[in-house]
């Protein structure tokens, strides 16, 4: 690679971007000094095939840290000229994961007085997101914001400047969104835009002007450079089989390298592999002594105080690395590497190290990265080589490779790898991990780590906590928005949804929980949605009587005044009901909210305080379509406990109100009797076309609601409100009855008998399960295993009749053997098999026959 120089040192007449350029046709022109900026890359990525490769970002290409900080500060001075000095003192820099973490660092340094934060793919235990964003074209799009300040991005009327930085702009799209998300919730007169070099088309330039107008807002853009990118029409498919092509040869080029004996380095995609090493580099630690309570960087945020703290303890870390460097490598080549989106602190460590050093050693400074990029040892090309090697920070998405680009073969005698703590874990000094690779290509390896910072948790508070609002309809479910109100946060655009037969091997296994995931929707044939039908009109005014019954007697003993709170969803139709009767007979506008709730993690807790900071906990009436064994009302009872414990405000009563308590595990409900609730023969198509809820820690922090999907898609088979509609339309005609089964309710002992809690017991031993947790009892949830899960059969409750007629259906269509038997509680049980695998069903999915 000694023919290619890199950067603002770049003088060759070869461009880093003719061997993209005569390939695919791409063309790239601009102002002055484009072309030494940029060149040009191809990657497997299905949403772009082209990449621009910066020369003085620090990501991609070594490069002097002092070009690469000076070209951050700079742009950062010239904000500051742009806002003033007074407004450059209130501004907030916002930069993005994982390319322009130090490259937005730098502008706040530009700016002097300003705070820092960059958005992450990190998330961390203990700190709530205060919003995030998708970036739609990059490898991995997830974005996190996590300031240890809630304070950082709020707007108003008196709200700083919020300057954003991005390494490149092209479209517009991330960093347009991001200013809109952020304008929604705290909305502010000015925004500025940063980057390297601004690539739009004539077409994005326009939508800047609109967009400005749109939020009511000054936009704007301080840029390096500016260019455009032109693309044949066709070059996204063109260079995928490019890339394809060249990695097919690559692959038959390190297997007859193999062949002949020469020694090559595994994991490193370029067409020819550099000179092997005798024997691996020693790997030394060295102490940085990092300043205590200075953050690695701008996860969390980093403000003047960090900022003045760190510049007075980089000569003393540099030091430190200058005197664990051997003789050799101090007047050598070292190179400086930071990691994914550590990238600020061993930036500024390089460039403090150049000055320790002086000219004794040539000093350069990169990253590693998450994008896969092909590599083409070519002086045209800008990746010559690559470094292919394993996670090393369990990352929240699961393990995957990593690279290091342009370090093999660029003649390095030593390289200062520097990650933080959460990264510094075994999968780094394994065999095949980072250190290892590096270790090959250069003749010392140091590794620095600086402290991880997390902030301190900060106790709850009612008075400080921002707490999400809730979702209606139309926006998030079909229903009305005075029927309901979500309390949830929607992941509608987040993909969740996995096989069932996945899903419940992972299971069982323990490798996940339920909740973490979503099964896939079930779509009723045509059999079964006239099945519903028939079954919704047969049973409606049997609803309607169960509906009016428990809802009186919350009235008489919960009145005058009653907040619904349904758990989310099989509750939510139920409380939507509830709410319609006391409205139609009584002239009562109660509220009415849904509420997740997860078997084995508890209730939302930031639900909890959303309700006690807008109503009185002792109103609160949680409501559920009907009881199995009760799993879920003892659920409800320890979490509330939990969250009193836990200093949660007190007075939630966690009684279930029930449409139906088979198992009687309750003593507020409309009917004890087992029978078919139409709803429970359907998902999210007659809940409003919501999911099931979701709780997975990279989505939900401690401060948000749980998730749900909104599934739009599926609105042409929505039978939500028809169901509703339905049942409600009979409550005249069994008002007298329900006023009478109300009066003997009230009058009667309700006390829970745990009858259908042995039942399961009792059914658990006898079949060999040993799980309670696998025998789910009545129609409704015997229906759920059907639809969601691996049944391994039904037990039905010899002469059920009609009210089965959907259970013996659907297990006909799923192969599962209904068992007939006497003395159930329940009309009917389902069974899960005890010890699935994937290879407990065949390839259809269909159960087992037998144990």
């Amino acid at each position: 690679m000694s023919e290619r120089a890199t950067g603002e040192e770049n003088v060759d007449v070869v461009w880093s971007g003719d061997w993209v350029a005569e390939r695919l046709g791409v063309a790239l022109e601009g102002d002055g000094d484009l072309r030494e900026l940029l060149g040009l890359a191809l990657r497997r990525n299905p949403k772009r095939a082209h990449l621009l490769v910066s020369n003085v970002l620090g990501k991609h290409v070594p490069q002097r840290p002092s070009v690469v900080y000076a070209a951050g500060y700079g742009l950062g001075e010239r904000v500051r000229e742009l806002l003033g000095g007074q407004e450059a003192r209130r501004a907030v820099v916002l930069g993005y994961a994982e390319t322009a973490t130090g490259l937005g660092h730098a502008v706040a340094d530009g700016l002097r007085d300003a705070p820092y934060l960059h958005s992450t793919r990190r998330p961390v235990a203990g700190v709530a997101p205060a919003g995030g964003f998708e970036e739609a074209h990059s490898h991995a799009t997830s974005h996190l914001l996590l300031p240890e300040d809630p304070e950082l991005l709020a707007g108003g009327a008196e709200a700083s400047t919020l300057v954003l930085v991005d390494d490149e702009f092209s479209t517009g799209n991330t960093v347009l969104n991001t200013i809109r998300a952020l304008h929604e919730l705290h909305p502010r007169d000015r925004y500025v835009i940063v980057a390297l070099v601004d690539m739009r088309s004539p077409a994005d330039r326009d939508r800047l002007t609109a967009f400005a107008a749109e939020i009511g807002a000054r936009v704007d853009l301080v840029t390096r450079s500016t260019g455009t990118v032109t693309l044949p029409d066709g070059v996204l498919e063109r260079g995928q089989s490019l890339v394809a092509a060249q990695e097919a040869e690559q692959a038959v080029q390190a297997v007859q390298a193999e062949e002949a004996g020469e020694a090559g380095e595994a994991g490193e995609a370029s067409a020819s592999a550099p000179p092997s090493v005798p024997a691996p580099a020693p790997v030394t630690r060295v102490d940085l002594a990092w300043p205590a309570g200075v953050p690695d960087g701008g996860r969390h945020g980093f403000t003047p105080a960090h900022r003045a703290e760190l510049e007075a303890a980089l000569p003393g870390m540099a030091e430190r690395i200058a005197g664990a460097l051997g003789g050799g490598a101090r007047q050598g080549r070292v190179l400086v590497l930071g990691f994914e989106e550590l990238m600020y602190a061993p930036l500024r460590l390089g460039t403090a190290l150049e000055k320790t050093l002086g000219a004794d050693a040539e000093v350069r400074y990169s990253t590693t990265t998450r994008s896969p990029v092909l590599a083409v040892d070519d002086p045209g090309y800008a990746i010559r080589t690559r470094l292919v090697f394993p996670a090393h920070d369990t990352p929240a998405d699961g393990p995957g490779d990593r690279y290091a680009y342009n370090v093999a073969g660029a003649g390095f005698d030593a390289v200062v790898a520097v990650v933080d703590s959460t990264a510094d874990t075994s999968e780094l000094h394994v065999p095949e991990g980072l250190l290892a690779r590096l270790a090959a290509h250069t003749g010392q390896v140091l590794l620095a780590v600086v402290p991880s910072y997390t902030p301190p948790p900060v106790p709850y508070s009612q008075e400080s906590a921002v707490l999400p609002e809730p979702l209606r309809g139309p926006d998030f479910s079909s229903y009305a928005p005075e029927d309901v109100g979500w309390l949830l946060q929607d992941l509608s655009d987040t993909e969740l949804e996995a096989p069932t037969e996945e899903r419940e091997e992972a299971i069982q296994s323990g490798g996940a929980h339920y909740a973490e995931s979503l099964p896939v929707e079930y779509q009723p044939s045509a059999e079964y949605q006239a099945l519903f039908s028939a079954a919704l009109e047969t049973s409606a005014a049997r609803i309607a009587r169960a509906v009016g019954t428990v809802t009186e007697t919350v009235l008489a003993e919960r009145g005058p005044r009653p907040v619904l709170v349904s758990l989310a969803r099989a509750g939510t139709p139920v409380g939507v009901l509830m709410r319609r009767w006391a409205q139609h007979r009584h002239g009562l506008d109660l509220p009415h909210y849904a509420i997740s709730i997860v078997r084995g993690r508890g209730i939302d807790a930031t639900a909890l305080r959303w309700l006690a900071a807008h109503h009185d906990p002792a109103d609160v009436v949680f409501v559920d379509g009907w009881t199995g064994k009760g799993a879920i009302t003892r659920e409800l009872a320890a979490a509330i406990e939990e969250f009193e414990a836990s200093g949660g405000p007190a007075g939630f009563d966690p009684e279930i109100a029930v449409l139906a308590d088979p198992g009687g595990c309750v003593r507020t409900y409309g009917t004890r009797e087992d029978f078919l609730i139409p709803s429970a023969c359907l998902n999210s198509t007659v809940s409003g076309l919501i999911s099931r809820t979701v709780l997975r820690a990279d989505l939900v922090g401690p401060n948000d609601f749980h998730g749900g999907k909104f599934y739009r898609e599926l609105a042409g088979s929505d039978v939500s409100v028809r169901f509703l509609d339905t049942i409600a339309a009979r409550f005249d005609e069994v008002a007298s009855q329900v006023e009478d089964e109300a009066k003997e309710l009230l009058a009667a002992d309700r006390a829970p008998t745990w009858e259908g809690w042995a039942a399961v017991e009792r059914i658990s031993e006898e079949y060999g399960i040993h799980d309670v947790n696998l025998v789910k009892p009545g129609v409704g949830e015997t229906t759920r295993v059907l639809l969601r899960r691996v049944p391994w059969k039904i037990l039905a409750k010899r002469g059920a009749g009609a009210d089965l007629t959907h259970i013996r259906l659907l297990a006909e269509q799923r192969g599962v053997p209904v068992e007939e038997v006497d003395g159930l509680p329940y009309s009917c049980v389902g069974l899960i098999h005890p010890r699935y695998t994937r290879g407990a069903t065949g390839a259809d999915g269909k159960a087992v026959k037998g144990a």
